[in-house]
């Protein structure tokens, strides 16, 4: 019954921008805390962004200045916008909501390439 489904990634450029999206059911969407992580074949999953329940915003040091997390409680949506992309951006972008447990998404790929 619990999904997180992530959407809008894709191909883009270095130096481009992307707006992720990720539509949560199944969860009392106000209480938790909803996150972007990241993971590289052959690397650890990495924290990009995480907003609190009371809009408390926490970015991993690679994206500061770069990406920006908000949520719309109305939509049960979390959302990650990304500019100023680079080639390390490029990985599995994953959604994740946590307050007792901790829920992922599929994961959508983001690629930043010439």
């Amino acid at each position: 019954q619990v999904q997180l489904l992530e959407s809008g990634g894709g191909l883009v450029q270095p130096g481009g921008s992307l707006r992720l999206s990720c539509e949560a059911s199944g969860i009392i969407f106000s209480s938790h805390t909803m996150g972007w992580y990241r993971q590289v074949p052959g690397k650890e999953r990495e924290l990009v962004a995480t907003i609190g329940p009371h809009n408390r915003k926490m970015y991993g040091d690679s994206v500061k200045g770069r990406f920006t997390i908000s949520r719309d409680n109305a939509k049960n949506a979390v959302f990650l916008q990304m500019d100023s992309l680079k080639p390390e951006d490029t990985a599995v972008y994953y959604c994740s909501a946590r307050y007792n447990y901790h829920y992922w998404g599929q994961g959508t790929q983001v690629t930043v390439s010439s």
